[in-house]
């Protein structure tokens, strides 16, 4: 184990997420393998040099899939490419070039990335990361690309404005306020409710997203309920049974934040799509409690479970009693462009962290919630 390196651990897993979604492995590990640089021929058995907080472990990459209403499921790749010395500097020189290769080879739409880049893009970063990447994956199609700047970069405090200047440039700066009204907890703006990400789908397709994130430190369920009313049509019973199913119980959530994210669109009043983000490995006390939890509610959705265990079975061969993270988030997309569920995993290169004591109460059977794929209830054809 010891001799194997951080990209040889990462592409095996990935062949084999691909193989589940039916997309095309050879290209996949190819961009993985360009993503990673020269860390990714570092042997597991050297720690990381950069604490790169897309996983627990210091992993730069964790894998999804999406499991959607109206289509086959879809794998992401998000990952943080680094320099071959790394810093908040050299990450950032990484991140550029990385988008630089792929921008030429699949033509990627630059335009929107290009009108706010500047805003995000300072070599101090002051916050946990530069710029991170998503590569999402399916079957029958080019890989499509997305990046996530980070709001705090220039600090905590000038996150708001920051957000507001580049939600300006792109024209959506009425759904901006929006969000802030029902989203954020009155005075806990930069504090307790803070603005993680700024994400940007990278075509120009008619459902290129701006995404913005928010993250709600200490809060409940009811909380996100009032984040989520900045959408119309979100059903707030069924967004709070999601949260207790996945987080076993209504809150409050005092380890790892509820995230919300925000779907915007030009010439919109207000955001047209939610999703919620439950990190579950803070309140199961290992991974087979967390894949009980995350199977119940696929079915619920009318999703077959039979793929969130084989999924599983390509990141992971160990026991899921014997660690907690493997399965990290568990997020509901409701809204524009695709409702849905998603599971995250992480990729464990580094450490499996040891299941966490019975301090979490056992949650109550969840209470039934409204399958996604029903004509009557979905929010989008």
């Amino acid at each position: 184990m010891c001799s194997l390196s951080l990209f040889g651990h990462l592409s095996n897993q990935l062949e084999r997420l691909c193989e589940l979604v039916g997309a095309d492995s050879a290209p996949a590990v190819g961009l993985l393998d360009n993503l990673l640089g020269p860390v990714g021929s570092r042997p597991l058995s050297e720690r990381p040099d950069w604490p790169s907080n897309v996983a627990d472990d210091n992993t730069p990459v964790e894998f999804s899939i999406a499991f959607n209403a109206d289509g086959h499921p879809i794998l992401r790749i998000l990952g943080e490419a680094l320099g071959p010395q790394p810093s908040a500097a050299t990450n950032l020189s990484a991140a550029r070039r990385f988008l630089d290769t792929q921008a030429d080879h699949f033509d990627l739409s630059m335009y929107r990335f290009n009108l706010v880049q500047d805003l995000f893009t300072t070599e101090n970063v002051r916050g946990e990361f530069g710029i991170w990447h998503s590569i999402v994956l399916q079957k029958g199609r080019q890989p499509d690309f997305k990046v996530y700047f980070n709001p705090e970069a220039r600090g905590v405090d000038r996150s708001p404005d920051l957000v507001a200047e580049a939600l300006r440039r792109l024209g959506l700066a009425r759904s901006y306020q929006t969000m802030l009204d029902h989203g954020v907890r009155p005075g806990e703006l930069a504090r307790r409710d803070r603005l993680t990400f700024f994400a940007l789908d990278l075509h120009d397709r008619a459902q290129a997203r701006v995404k913005l994130y928010l993250s709600h430190h200490g809060a409940e369920a009811q909380h996100v309920v009032r984040a989520a009313s900045a959408v119309d049509g979100i059903d707030g019973a069924e967004l709070a049974e999601f949260c207790q199913a996945v987080g076993g119980g209504p809150g409050p959530f005092d380890d790892r934040p509820l995230v919300g994210s925000y779907t915007f669109t030009e010439e919109a009043d207000r955001p047209v799509g939610y999703s919620l983000y439950v990190p579950i490995r803070s309140y199961v006390h290992d991974d087979e409690e967390a894949r009980d939890r995350v199977a119940a509610v696929l079915e619920r959705y009318g999703f077959d479970s039979t793929g969130l265990d084989r999924a599983v079975s390509a990141v992971t061969r160990r026991r899921l009693r014997a660690g907690v993270g493997l399965i990290a988030h568990a997020s509901l997309r409701l809204g524009l462009p695709r409702p849905g569920v998603t599971v995250y995993f992480s990729a464990e290169a580094y450490r499996t962290y040891p299941p966490r004591p019975r301090l979490v109460p056992a949650s109550a059977p969840p209470p039934a919630i409204q399958r996604i794929g029903r004509p009557a209830d979905r929010s989008a054809a």
